[in-house]
């Protein structure tokens, strides 16, 4: 799929590099603490392979060979029940403001209800305005407390979205 000269399609092994700096990139122009959010997480450096699985995929935005973000959903960590969750939805300043997050939001949840998910939660913090303005835009509403178990205790705005 294309958008304004950029492509969304799923991640490939040589992504992995490029979309964890990235990744790395956007938390710390954000200033979001290096424990207990996307930045500490293991699977930062190996996103192919962690997406490389039932019921779970990763999208990158590519634009001239460069990733400058992407979004993902799988299976809710430590969380019985039909919920996914969406992850690691980030953008360089470059790919922002133009629409993509929308879409990648679109493609996202479209696979989510084709995986056979009911809901889709996500974690995310105060400071994240424009993406918590997107997420209520497509139907996310807030949650009082955190479900599942995903290790970002740092995170403390938490939503869900019936799929």
């Amino acid at each position: 799929m294309t958008l304004n000269n950029f492509t969304i399609r799923e991640i490939t092994a040589k992504d992995n590099s490029k979309i964890a700096k990235a990744i790395s990139s956007v938390l710390i122009e954000y200033g979001v603490p290096k424990v207990g959010t996307a930045y500490a997480d293991k699977i930062l450096d190996t996103l192919f392979e962690a997406y490389n699985t039932d019921n779970a995929i990763y999208f990158v935005v590519e634009k001239n060979g460069e990733i400058l973000g992407g979004a993902g959903v799988k299976q809710l960590e430590n969380y019985k029940g039909r919920v996914c969750e969406l992850q690691k939805m980030y953008f360089l300043p470059e790919a922002r403001g133009i629409g993509l997050g929308s879409k990648m939001m679109d493609i996202c949840l479209k696979k989510a209800k084709e995986f056979g998910f009911e809901h889709c939660y996500l974690e995310t913090l105060p400071y994240m305005q424009d993406a918590r303005k997107l997420y209520r835009k497509v139907g996310f509403k807030d949650l009082d407390a955190p479900m599942g178990d995903t290790g970002h205790y740092s995170c403390n705005l938490w939503m869900l979205k019936d799929l």
